[in-house]
């Protein structure tokens, strides 16, 4: 059996898959080790940075763990008795609209673990204010007081922000130095939790067995809920609310664009190809556009009213049997003799013949020109359709004999 070579078209599509397959393996074999960059203590972000060691571990633990991707005004219509919110490091998020709501959850027995400098500002009564000095390595805390966070031991965490000690109400349970780094004040039924940064909940500053204790320490016993909170890193509960504000919908604008384009010129050449059709130099039909272009821009009004005369005059003398002496006589004369002949004759026919006699020297319009000929012509059907009918008198006959 012969097989057929794959024509130009496929040799060309299979060298650039294979191209393309090549370009894959080769980047799949180079490329670069994975880089832990992503600074979000999300729980969807595995790195060190990331959260969801945290969230797996609780939610194993008996923790009732749940994602939470609403506004706060959503926190609502939730229980707040035995819940945890976790607010880690919210970073540039505009907190302004949420405060009142999350005041409203603090007030109905809810529990608020705010950890990072825009977090803690989320907080009802918040009173950070910078370190006291620059801490460039991991500080070790030491514990105040006997509360759960500070019975979790020492602690290795970065210094981002401290806590006003003029706020009487807020008990200090960590500190650094001189700088309250974790503290925790009464909201009327609930507690709110404040921690200078979310390093002791991510997936490596979890290793700490202090830092473990102290995320325990701050979302109570087994069997509460804890909320985290991934509105303030993006997440949305709508795909579309994700991608606002992103280059989503124009780039979708252009890809739409490129797909019409692709369609339209697959569709140009997809057909047959046939040769345009040119009309031929010696058609007729070019012969009379010719020739109508060359009258009108002669003006040459009397030939076209020559040619209607002549046609007129043929017609009465060969269908009509008019003798051609008679033909030359005047246009009275002419229209009395069809009159003879076909017992009528149209009212102005020789108003008509001696237009048409006049017209070199009358300086006739195009448009009147028109008009004039248009009417020999209705004149020559109408007669015409008299013979066909048979009108024509007896005297017609015997004149022909």
């Amino acid at each position: 059996m012969n097989l057929r070579s794959p024509g130009r078209d496929a040799r060309i599509l299979l060298g650039i898959t294979g191209f393309a397959l090549a370009i894959i393996a080769v980047g799949a074999f180079f490329a670069p080790a994975r880089i832990d960059n992503n600074p979000t203590p999300s729980i969807d972000n595995s790195g060190s940075a990331g959260a969801k060691a945290a969230y797996t571990l609780l939610g194993q633990l008996g923790y009732h763990v749940q994602r939470f991707d609403e506004p706060a005004a959503a926190l609502d219509r939730l229980p707040a008795d035995h819940t945890t919110l976790i607010l880690a490091g919210a970073g540039l998020y505009d907190y302004r609209t949420d405060k009142d709501h999350l005041t409203a959850f603090l007030n109905r027995g809810g529990h608020i673990l705010a950890a990072g400098m825009t977090s803690g500002a989320m907080l009802p009564g918040s009173s950070q204010r910078p370190a006291s000095r620059l801490y460039t390595a991991l500080c070790e805390t030491v514990p105040q007081g006997l509360s759960p966070q500070a019975r979790a031991g020492r602690l290795q965490l970065p210094i981002e922000m401290s806590w006003d000690t003029i706020d009487a109400v807020a008990i200090v349970d960590q500190a650094c130095g001189t700088d309250p780094v974790v503290v925790h004040y009464p909201m009327q039924s609930g507690e709110a939790i404040w921690w200078t940064s979310p390093y002791p909940l991510t997936n490596r500053g979890l290793q700490n067995d202090a830092n473990l204790r102290l995320l325990l320490a701050a979302v109570g016993a087994p069997g509460g809920t804890v909320l985290f909170d991934e509105y303030i890193h993006g997440a949305r509960e709508d795909l579309w609310d994700t991608a606002a504000g992103t280059p989503v919908v124009p780039m979708g604008w252009q890809l739409a664009a490129v797909g019409l384009l692709l369609v339209f010129s697959y569709g140009r050449r997809n057909g047959p190809l046939r040769t345009p059709i040119r009309v031929q130099r010696t058609s007729p039909l070019e012969f009379v556009h010719s020739m109508g272009d060359l009258y009108r821009k002669a003006g040459a009004v009397t030939v076209a009213a020559s040619a209607a005369e002549r046609r007129l005059l043929h017609f009465l003398e060969a269908q009509g049997g008019i003798p051609r002496a008679t033909l030359q006589a005047s246009p009275g004369t002419i229209a009395a003799a069809v009159a003879e002949r076909f017992r009528t004759a149209p009212a102005s026919l020789a108003e008509d013949i001696t237009a048409l006699r006049n017209a070199e020297q009358s300086n006739l319009s195009p448009k009147s020109a028109l008009a004039l000929i248009r009417r020999i012509d209705h004149h020559i059907a109408a007669l015409s359709a008299a013979i066909t009918a048979g009108q024509p008198s007896a005297a017609s006959s015997a004149d022909r004999r």
